[in-house]
């Protein structure tokens, strides 16, 4: 009989409940250190195994991924997102991935560079010089502008309606509100009756614009259009629900990982002076003040490692989880079906055995030299293994190009006395924003390049 992991010692009934304390990521941090690469707790009813080596991650989202499905916080927020590519498991899954595939070939991706410069250089026309703003909800509005028109192509003129809609789901999947059971959504509360608004608000919205479009065929361009247009292997196509249900992943994962790995970028780079300078440095002698295009991407090596080494220390999406189908053996340990396993990114990516002095903001880090000797599973951002996140290239183009854009004509300043609070929830939000105090740079009258129609 092989024996359980270490771990913490349970409270009478509940077990433990990281996610309900304080600060979870201390505990998970704490804890870590403490029991080593594999250990235990029972949150309530739910088996935890967590793991924390690059190896044993591997084993789970790659040599063994089919003994695991989506875990139980996915399974609960399916009533929202529906059966999209974050959520569906199985055949499903793998016929919406080749269905969805085309959306994210490079020339699409490509063709959404100027969109992506376009919104920025719009929100830039509004900033002043000397005035302080919120750095993370600046990046959220801005990122949500650029999905919706790239998904819809339209301009962005329900972005208010959908940006509270979003907030509302976001603000009340964190905590131990993550596990609870279905039935706890329809209990009369505030928060569950807002939450319940706000998700038909947002279906009301994606339908109408998928209706819109059924009247007005063709490829336009857009997201929307490559998923309607696209054909399965017997010619089938997505209907209404299925094309819902992937527009909600994508106005989640497509605003929201972007806007979170710039607003993390914006509070390192307001503390670190020297990084700053070297960053302007790449930008002047790439760019020269101009706006930067796709093609630009390869030559900006240090603003991709800016966005990298954000991610490592901030990830966006903090942990990933799977739910065990079969019992197996790992790390000299045996793993029961039903149980929960838990790979965290904000753990792996701090872990001093994979980075020297990990708490620091390094982007120097990520050189050719450095990435080779790296685990692959020591640095997973966007997951790994089949379920992959399909938009990670979408998402590090348009982040390495929105901070070389706002970069080039901005300096984002610390604002002192402001705590930073990170709070685990679907993904690693700013608990109070981040202020920041802008300030101008010379490049500041670049003009806009690639006018929108």
């Amino acid at each position: 009989m092989l024996p359980r992991p270490p771990g913490p010692r349970p409270h009478f009934l509940i077990g433990n409940m990281p996610l309900a304390s304080r600060d979870p990521l201390a505990v998970f941090t704490r804890w870590a250190g403490e029991f080593g690469d594999v250990f235990y707790y029972r949150a309530g009813w739910i088996q935890v195994y967590f793991l924390n080596h690059p190896d044993l991650i591997e084993f789970v989202l790659v040599r063994n991924h089919q003994n695991f499905r989506k875990d139980r916080v996915i399974r609960n927020s399916r009533w929202f997102f529906g059966d999209g590519l974050l959520t569906s498991e199985g055949e499903h899954w793998k016929r919406q991935r080749r269905l969805s595939q085309p959306a994210f070939h490079r020339d699409r991706i490509a063709f959404y560079a100027s969109v992506m410069t376009n919104y920025t250089q719009r929100m830039l026309s509004l900033w002043q010089d000397g005035t302080v703003i919120d750095a993370h909800q600046e990046m959220m509005r801005l990122t949500l502008r650029i999905v919706v028109r790239a998904l819809f192509g339209v301009e962005a003129d329900k972005t208010e309606e959908i940006s509270r809609s979003l907030n509302i789901m976001m603000r009340n999947s964190t905590g131990a509100r993550l596990l609870l059971p279905p039935f706890f959504r329809q209990l009369p509360l505030p928060r569950m009756f807002e939450l319940r608004r706000a998700v038909t608000k947002l279906n009301d919205t994606v339908y109408r614009i998928i209706d819109l479009r059924r009247r007005n065929e063709g490829d336009s361009g857009d997201l929307l259009s490559v998923l309607m247009e696209a054909r399965d292997e017997d010619g089938s196509r997505m209907d209404d629900k299925q094309l819902r249900d992937e527009v909600m992943t994508f106005l989640l994962a497509g605003h929201e990982t972007t806007a979170l790995a710039l607003s993390w970028a914006w509070h390192l780079l307001s503390q670190d002076s020297q990084v700053e300078h070297k960053l302007h440095q790449e930008l002047d002698r790439v760019l020269g003040g101009r706006i930067p295009t796709v093609s630009d991407v390869s030559s900006l090596t240090y603003t991709e490692a800016v966005i990298k080494e954000s991610m490592r220390l901030y990830p966006p999406a903090w942990s990933v989880a799977r739910t065990v189908i079969k019992d197996f053996e790992l790390g000299g340990y045996r793993i029961p079906a039903g149980a929960n396993v838990v790979m965290s990114q904000w753990i792996m990516q701090r872990d001093p055995r994979f980075f020297s002095d990990p708490e620091k903001f390094d982007p120097d880090r990520w050189s050719n030299e450095n990435i080779q000797k790296l685990p692959k599973f020591a640095y997973f951002p966007f997951g790994g293994g089949p379920r992959q996140c399909i938009g990670a290239s979408f998402a590090m183009m348009e982040a390495v190009v929105l901070l070389a854009t706002i970069a080039g004509r901005f300096r984002l300043s610390k604002v002192e006395g402001q705590p930073i609070v990170p709070v685990p929830s679907f993904t690693l939000r700013p608990k109070e924003g981040i202020y920041v105090e802008l300030r101008k740079r010379p490049y500041g009258t670049t003009k806009c390049l690639h006018p929108i129609g």
